[in-house]
């Protein structure tokens, strides 16, 4: 007889805080695989669809934060019932209060678990007490499905959406697992809809989930975790330690790491909610391929960016209050942008960098207008895609480092103790590493064409070529996978 420890198979599906449940792990696809046999046995039926989908996406959030998968259900009754409130009550007063309260509550509640610590520590500085951080878990995604909340909210105050009339179909839209963690930030106007469209899979939607899934496994399984726990981790936890070269390319291996963790998490996101039926927007464009700040910013992580600039920055004003207060709007909202990834005055730098940037960018284009209808040569555009890209990654470094002073370590090494003598060492010794940056970033710069017409193929090929192609994805991935679980960058935002 088989000897099966049934107090460790149980472990596996409770809580635990140092495994949180993660795409890439061989127990989600185990879960996934029970969970795709039973949403196909009950897809047709709605009310039984919805139930069964957010059962399970509750059960995805208490394996990624344990008890607090009961404050999302809190959120999901309150803001069902405001919204409901807003939309019935004749009043314009009325439901401009209860939009108040609504932002109050959401805001209010991301603020207390992600930035309580943040302003006690600047409250103890100022009184020059004793900081001692206060005991506040962050629960995972709260930055996620609370913007994804406010926006049923806002939408139907501004009347471009009416209320679900039964709260399932809200918990479904809040709650739905693939993207709840970790984005993209879904909106209601975009998603709700489709939950009461019948379910179709096609077998090139299926072909096309098979790509995204894969894709995204190699980009944050492999590429991502690979380079992080080996090289960038090592260089950021002690700069000084590091020549300027070794300093520089740890840079640019964080800048591939989380744009292939980031993206890589949105592919499996946008792929496993193709094979339920369901649709998302692209929420990464090859971000690094931009010419401009502008541009980078349409391509990054675009399901946030759209949000910032559809909810804060044309409620602030957007453009219609003339050029000061556009570019006045436009950093405010890239600096509450950088707040919404972290609690720390790095992350403002970070947000105010980028915001001072687009505001240098937009103002350009008002005094040279011209430059944007005419055509670059390939030198000018190599020279503007070769700024925006050092700049990007000049950000990055306050976005990863712990404090400042690993910052000035890390500037003082590639400023002043360079080394490029050892490239060839450093070469060899990161054989790895090395090899992975190039494939990374020479699949990052592939031209479009080329990537869809890869999707297609896979998407389009005969099952036993997806099913090679799957068994490859995983045995290379097996060859890669590190002891301890990687958890995606962003959920700790």
């Amino acid at each position: 007889m088989l000897d099966i420890d049934l107090t460790k198979v149980w472990q596996q599906f409770v809580y635990n805080p140092k495994e949180p449940l993660i795409f890439s792990s061989g127990f989600f696809l185990f879960l996934f695989a029970l969970f795709m046999v039973i949403y196909f046995a009950v897809y047709k039926h709605h009310r039984a669809k919805t139930t069964f989908v957010t059962l399970f996406s509750l059960y995805f959030y208490y394996k990624s934060s344990g008890i607090y998968f009961f404050l999302l259900v809190a959120a999901t009754v309150v803001d069902y019932s405001l919204a409901n409130i807003i939309f019935h009550s004749p009043k314009k007063s009325v439901q401009k209060a209860v939009l108040i309260l609504s932002l109050v509550l959401n805001l209010g509640l991301l603020a207390y678990f992600k930035y309580t610590n943040f302003f006690y520590e600047i409250f103890c500085n100022i009184t020059k007490n004793h900081f001692d951080p206060l005991d506040i878990f962050l629960p995972v995604g709260v930055s996620f499905f609370t913007f994804q909340s406010l926006s049923y909210t806002l939408d139907i105050y501004r009347g471009t959406l009416k209320p679900v009339k039964n709260i399932l179909d809200y918990a479904f839209f809040v709650s739905f697992f693939p993207q709840l963690v970790a984005g993209p930030i879904v909106r209601a106007v975009d998603f709700i809809p489709q939950i009461f469209k019948p379910v179709v899979v096609t077998k090139e939607m299926i072909g096309k989930a098979v790509f995204l899934i894969c894709s995204g496994l190699v980009k944050k399984a492999i590429i991502a975790d690979y380079i992080s726990t080996n090289f960038v981790d090592r260089i950021f936890d002690n700069p000084a330690l590091y020549s300027g070269l070794e300093n520089l390319f740890g840079i640019y291996g964080y800048a591939l790491q989380i744009y292939c963790d980031f993206s890589g998490y949105s592919d499996m996101a946008i792929g496993i909610a193709l094979l339920m039926g369901f649709h998302f927007n692209i929420n990464f464009d090859s971000s690094y391929k931009s010419k401009n700040i502008t541009e980078f910013w349409r391509r990054w992580h675009i399901s946030l960016s759209t949000w910032l600039k559809d909810y804060l920055y044309i409620s602030l004003g957007g453009n219609r209050k003339g050029k000061i207060r556009t570019y006045f709007n436009l950093f405010i909202t890239m600096v509450i942008g950088g707040l919404w990834h972290g609690a720390g005055f790095r992350f403002i730098l970070w947000g105010a960098l980028h915001g001072t940037a687009l505001v240098i960018h937009k103002l350009f284009m008002s005094i040279f207008p011209s430059a944007k209808g005419t055509k670059q040569t390939w030198y000018s555009q190599f020279f503007t895609w070769f700024i925006t890209f050092h700049f990007v990654c000049f950000c990055w470094i306050f976005f990863r480092a712990e404090d400042m002073k690993i910052v000035g370590d890390m500037l003082t090494q590639i400023a002043y103790h360079f080394n490029g003598q050892i490239f060839t060492e450093f070469i060899k010794g990161y054989q790895t590493v090395c090899v992975l940056l190039v494939i990374g970033y020479a699949l990052h710069f592939t031209p479009k064409s080329l990537e869809l017409k890869t999707e297609n193929f896979i998407a389009k090929s005969p099952l036993l070529l997806k099913t090679a192609y799957v068994i490859l994805v995983i045995f290379t991935l097996v060859q890669f996978k590190s002891a301890d679980i990687q958890p995606f960058i962003y959920f700790q935002f």
